[in-house]
C-alpha cells in the first residue's frame, strides 16, 4: 500500500463516516499522510482528526476514534492507534507493505511523478546571460539548480516551458563587436572592453569564417564583428549548457522583444490600467502604488528606453503567452529586482503572490589545493562553467550544486566532492546505484530471477530493515511534489542520501543471493524485486538532478 492509497483510504473513511451522519464537515480534496517522527508509532500517520475537529464541533480524539474503527477494517491495515490530541497511527500488514516492491518496479520511470501541479502553466528563467563571453560560476549554480527545478516542477504535473533571455541588446553588444575587431588587427582591447584569452580565439574564428571582413569599413566592421561573435558565442554557450545536461526550450533574445512590438503591447497595457505616468519628459511606471520604494522610469526624456522597460515587457510577454506563473531564478547581486518585479505584475493588473516568483541563488566558491579558485585565463576574471566541469565532471557538479538551498552562499571543495569515498555525498548516493545493479548483475549469473509478478509473496519482506527500506522508498512521491511546490530540488538530494543509508543497512542486514549450493528461495526473489525497486529510486531520483545512475563503479 502507497502513502497515496492510504492517504485515500483515510479519506473514504472520513466520506463514509459523513454519510452515516457520524460526522458533519467538508471533507477535505486531499489527506496528508506522512512517516512518523518516532519509530513504533506505526508506519504512517495522519492529523486529519485534529484538523476538521473544530469544524465537527467534537474533541479531535473523538473525532480520531471514528476513523481507526473505519480504516481498521481496510485491507492491508494491520492496525490504527489514536495517539497525543488525536494523531492517527497506522500500521501495515507485512504483505500491504512489501507490495510496494512490485508496485515500484513495475511503474519504472514514472515512479514518483505526480499531478499535484496539475494545470499549471510555469515558465522558468533560470539564465539571463550577455552573449558576449562564457559562462561564468554563478551561472553553473542556476544551470543545475534551474534545470533541476524544472525537472521537479514537470514531475510533479506542470507544464514548464524553460527559458533562457539572452541579453543582446545595449552598449555591452557595441563593446563586445569592439573588443573583437581590436584583437583581429592585433591593437589593445578598450580598457571597458572584454578581456580574456577567448577575445583573441573569437576574433581569429570571426576572420576565418567571414572572408574580407578586416578589409571593410570600421563602422561595418565593429557591426560585423559584434554580430558574427554574437552568433558564435551563443552557439559556444548553448553547447556548454548541452554537455552540462541543462537544457531550454526557449533562447529568448531581448532584441527580438524590442522589434516584435512586445514593448508598445506591454506600455499599452499599463496605461489601461492607471500606472503610467508623464513627468520631467520621461514616461514612469508607478510602481510605489504596489510596495516598490520609488517609481521607476521607463522611457528617458531623451527617448531612450531604459532597462526597466525591457524587465517590464518580458513579464507581460510572458503572461500573454499564457503562463500562469513566471518564475525568476536571479543572481546574489539581483536582490533589489524582487519588489521592482512583484510591483511590475501588480501594476500588469497580475497577483504578484501568485503569477511571479523570484529566487535568489547566493554565491560560490571553488576551493582547490584548500585555495580559492578565483579566475580563468581564458575567461580573464572569471571561473567558467567550462572550468569546473573539467576539474569534477558533470556529476559531481550538478549533484554539489543541487543539494543545497540556493539562498545560502556555498563552497565546494574540489578535492571532496571528486572524492571516492562516502564523505563524498554523489558517491555516496552513486555506490548505491552501482550496488544495486550489480547485485541484479549477480542474480543473472547464478540463474536467479525475481520470477513474474504474480508470484511475488510481498509478505516475506517482513524484516525491519526490509520495513524500512519500504517505507524510505514509499516517500519519494512525497518528496517529489514537496521540492516541486516549495521550489527546492536540494529536498531531493537530501532524500537520495538518507534512502542510500537506508539501503545499505538493508543489504547488510538481509542477505539477497544464495550462497554456494544454496538454492534460491521465494524470499530471494521478494529481495530482488526490493533490491530492485531501490534501484528504480534511486535513478529517477538522479535522473531528477541531471546526474546518472551507474550500473558499476
Amino acid at each position: 500500500m502507497t502513502p497515496a492509497q492510504l492517504a485515500a483510504a483515510v479519506r473514504s473513511a472520513l466520506l463514509a463516516a459523513v454519510e452515516a451522519g457520524e460526522l458533519r464537515v467538508e471533507v477535505p480534496a486531499e489527506v496528508r499522510v506522512e512517516r512518523p517522527k518516532q519509530k513504533g508509532h506505526g508506519d504512517w500517520a495522519t492529523n486529519v482528526a485534529l484538523q476538521l475537529a473544530k469544524a465537527a464541533g467534537r474533541p479531535p480524539r473523538e473525532v480520531a476514534q471514528l476513523l481507526a474503527a473505519r480504516l481498521g477494517a481496510v485491507e492491508g491495515v494491520a492496525g490504527v492507534e489514536v495517539a497525543g490530541p488525536g494523531f492517527l497511527n497506522v500500521t501495515l500488514e507485512a504483505g500491504a507493505q512489501g507490495l510496494l516492491a512490485r508496485q515500484v518496479v513495475e511503474a519504472g520511470a514514472a515512479y514518483g511523478r505526480g499531478d499535484r501541479l496539475a494545470g499549471t502553466r510555469v515558465d522558468l528563467e533560470f539564465i539571463s546571460a550577455n552573449p558576449t563571453g562564457p559562462l561564468h560560476l554563478g551561472h553553473t549554480r542556476w544551470a543545475a539548480v534551474g534545470d533541476a527545478l524544472g525537472r521537479v516542477l514537470a514531475a510533479a504535473g506542470a507544464e514548464v516551458t524553460r527559458e533562457f533571455y539572452v541579453n543582446d541588446r545595449g552598449v555591452q553588444m557595441d563593446r563586445f563587436g569592439a573588443s573583437l575587431m581590436a584583437a583581429a588587427h592585433g591593437r589593445e582591447v578598450p580598457a571597458d572592453g572584454y578581456h580574456g584569452d577567448y577575445v583573441p580565439e573569437l576574433a581569429k574564428q570571426v576572420v576565418a569564417e567571414v572572408p574580407g571582413i578586416l578589409d571593410l569599413p570600421e563602422d561595418e566592421q565593429l557591426v560585423r564583428f559584434r554580430e558574427e561573435g554574437y552568433r558564435l558565442q551563443l552557439a559556444q554557450q548553448q553547447d556548454v549548457l548541452a554537455r552540462f545536461r541543462t537544457s531550454f526550450d526557449v533562447w529568448y533574445s531581448e532584441r527580438t522583444l524590442h522589434e516584435s512590438g512586445a514593448v508598445e503591447r506591454a506600455f499599452a497595457r499599463l496605461r489601461e490600467q492607471g500606472h503610467v505616468f508623464e513627468q520631467d519628459g520621461a514616461t514612469w511606471l508607478r510602481t510605489t502604488d504596489s510596495g516598490d520604494d520609488k517609481d521607476r522610469v521607463l522611457v528617458k526624456a531623451d527617448g531612450e528606453l531604459t532597462y526597466f522597460a525591457s524587465d517590464t515587457a518580458y513579464y507581460v510577454d510572458k503572461r500573454a503567452r499564457g503562463f500562469d506563473v513566471c518564475l525568476y531564478m536571479l543572481g546574489a547581486d539581483h536582490h533589489g529586482y524582487v519588489g521592482r518585479l512583484k510591483a511590475i505584475a501588480a501594476c500588469a493588473g497580475d497577483d504578484p503572490e501568485r503569477n511571479i516568483e523570484v529566487l535568489i541563488g547566493q554565491l560560490v566558491k571553488i576551493l582547490k589545493d584548500g585555495e580559492e579558485l578565483r579566475l580563468s585565463k581564458r575567461a580573464g576574471n572569471i571561473v567558467t562553467l567550462e572550468d569546473f566541469v573539467d576539474l569534477a565532471g558533470v556529476d559531481a557538479v550538478r549533484y554539489s550544486l543541487c543539494r543545497y538551498p540556493t539562498d545560502s552562499p556555498l563552497t565546494l571543495d574540489i578535492d571532496v566532492i571528486t572524492r571516492q569515498a562516502n564523505e563524498n555525498p554523489v558517491y555516496y548516493v552513486q555506490y548505491v546505484a552501482a550496488r544495486t545493479a550489480s547485485v541484479s548483475r549477480n542474480a543473472r549469473d547464478l540463474g536467479v530471477e525475481r520470477g513474474p509478478a504474480e508470484a511475488f509473496r510481498p509478505e516475506l519482506l517482513s524484516h525491519e530493515r526490509e520495513g524500512d527500506l519500504l517505507l524510505a522508498l514509499a516517500e519519494f512521491p512525497r518528496v517529489v511534489a514537496t521540492a516541486a511546490e516549495l521550489r527546492e530540488p536540494h529536498r531531493v538530494a537530501r532524500y537520495l542520501e538518507e534512502l542510500a543509508g537506508t539501503y545499505h543497512r538493508f543489504y547488510d542486514a538481509c542477505r539477497i543471493l544464495p550462497r554456494g549450493d544454496e538454492g534460491a528461495t521465494d524470499t530471494t526473489r521478494a529481495r530482488l524485486w526490493l533490491n530492485d525497486a531501490a534501484r528504480t529510486v534511486i535513478a529517477n531520483g538522479l535522473d531528477l538532478l541531471g546526474v546518472g545512475a551507474p550500473e558499476q563503479m
